[in-house]
């Protein structure tokens, strides 16, 4: 691929709308948008500072495409690092296809999916952790993925990430001039020195291992099961959670014969609802394969809501053995999950059938799916399943699998550094680990990097970023 050509390419999403931004980025950027722009005040784009905002029409010869902004940036103070012009036009699909031409007969090729922030990358306007940053941005609909996004893009993570890789870029240096004079046997490393170099590299990659659980968790959304019996109220309660008639709600058992899911969001964290088919003994094969599937949603899951009738165990007493023996299986299947066990419909119950509910199950939240009644108590205890402590004390997070998966393999060799210094083994050996470990570290931020990984990442991005 060529990236000292000018590209252009749609910056707002696609269709009819009130404003669309055109984009060109390159060498020859403003000359081009010189050529088919014209000042309402005769002014010459090529000559006007940068970023400055001119009025003016686009024209195609003599004939007036649309009235438009142009708004000049040159390089290297543009998000490319190149000399940008975008034409803010009106947001009739037509006039955007027609400037869009336009500029690809005058000499614009289109721009592929993410290559304004490719180019901002190469030019060394960004790392390639803030890059995919600039993705994550644009994907975030949370508070939390949001200010995750805004902190990568800023460099927090990158900046952690090349003060470790520096530092021990220094040793490396020391220790490759070491077997420049392996015959004098000196040492121009001090050991001791580095050994608190290794364990702090050691504890920060750590640190940022572990953040990943929670990183994950909060820029894609915790998965939360709603299981039970038939007809207890989960597609109700599925309902209440989201304000609206998402799920088929009905007396027939077995309604819901496979999952329904739904994101809302609960202080500022994205929660997706899972309403399953209900678990019962059943020689329907449809809704067999329903509750099969509810197991597996349950696997997938965060956090799973079993919910259950109270008002059943009032017309049949063993009820209440059943449902706690149901509470144990799930607990004793899937026991990394966290579990939250609900009755429903307690509205139709007396203070005292509410007694004898909460004295024989245990840790019970009680709610009314139909009426609301305890639903926003449910999404507080739902929250505080999320540790946000690391979001609030603005901690570096790791949310990208390509960067977690870089991490762990600079933390083997470093670990492989530190077997070497416990061994005393020669600066020869322990090199070709640092050497390794300077390589992963230099993935994450781009300083090492390759065509096929750029392709992969840009290649998700939308065409006009």
């Amino acid at each position: 691929m060529i990236y000292n050509d000018t590209i252009v390419a749609l910056a707002t999403p696609s269709g009819a709308g009130a404003i669309a931004v055109i984009r060109l980025s390159g060498n020859e950027a403003i000359k081009i948008a010189s050529g088919i722009f014209t000042s309402v005040s005769n002014k010459n784009l090529s000559h006007q500072k940068t970023h400055t905002v001119h009025l003016g029409h686009i024209m195609d010869g003599s004939r007036v495409i649309d009235e438009v902004l142009a708004t000049v940036f040159k390089n290297p103070n543009s998000y490319t690092g190149e000399d940008v012009v975008e034409f803010s036009c009106h947001g009739s699909s037509f006039i955007q296809q027609e400037i869009i031409q336009l500029c690809l007969r005058k000499g614009c090729r289109m721009a592929t999916a993410g290559e304004f922030t490719l180019r901002a990358f190469l030019n060394g306007k960004m790392d390639l952790s803030q890059a995919e940053a600039v993705a994550d941005l644009i994907a975030s609909d949370s508070e939390a993925s949001h200010q995750l996004a805004i902190q990568q893009m800023r460099g927090g993570f990158s900046n952690e990430i090349k003060k470790l890789r520096e530092e021990l870029l220094n040793f490396a240096s020391l220790i490759e001039l070491e077997l420049d004079f392996a015959e004098e046997d000196v040492e121009f490393a001090n050991r001791e020195e580095f050994q608190k170099l290794i364990s702090k590299i050691t504890h920060v990659l750590k640190r940022l291992i572990d953040s990943f659980a929670t990183g994950n968790v909060l820029k894609n959304g915790i998965p939360v099961a709603i299981v039970g019996e038939p007809n207890v109220g989960k597609s109700t309660l599925l309902n209440a959670l989201l304000n609206e008639e998402r799920a088929i709600v009905s007396d027939i058992a077995g309604t819901t014969r496979d999952t329904i899911e739904d994101e809302i969001s609960i202080g500022g964290i994205s929660f997706r609802f899972i309403d399953t088919a209900g678990i019962r003994e059943t020689t329907d094969t449809i809704e067999g394969l329903g509750i099969q599937r509810t197991f597996e949603k349950i696997k997938q899951s965060q956090v799973t809501i079993y919910l259950f009738d109270a008002t059943v165990i009032r017309k049949k007493r063993e009820k209440s053995q059943n449902i706690r023996t149901e509470i144990e299986k799930i607990r004793n299947r899937f026991p990394q999950k966290q579990l939250v066990v609900v009755a429903n419909k307690v509205d139709q119950l007396e203070p005292s059938e509410i007694n004898d509910l909460t004295s024989n199950i245990n840790h019970l939240h009680l709610l009314s799916a139909k009426s609301g009644q305890g639903v926003e108590e449910l999404k507080t205890i739902l929250l505080e399943f999320v540790n946000t402590g690391a979001l609030r004390n603005n901690d570096t997070i790791v949310t990208n699998t390509r960067h977690y998966d870089a991490l762990l393999k600079a933390l083997e060799e470093i670990n492989k550094v530190q077997e070497g210094i416990d061994a005393g083994l020669s600066g020869d050996l322990m090199a070709i680990d640092i050497r390794q470990a300077l390589y992963y570290f230099g993935e994450i931020t781009g300083e090492i990097t390759n065509d096929d990984l750029l392709g992969n990442i840009f290649a998700n991005f939308c065409i006009g970023k």
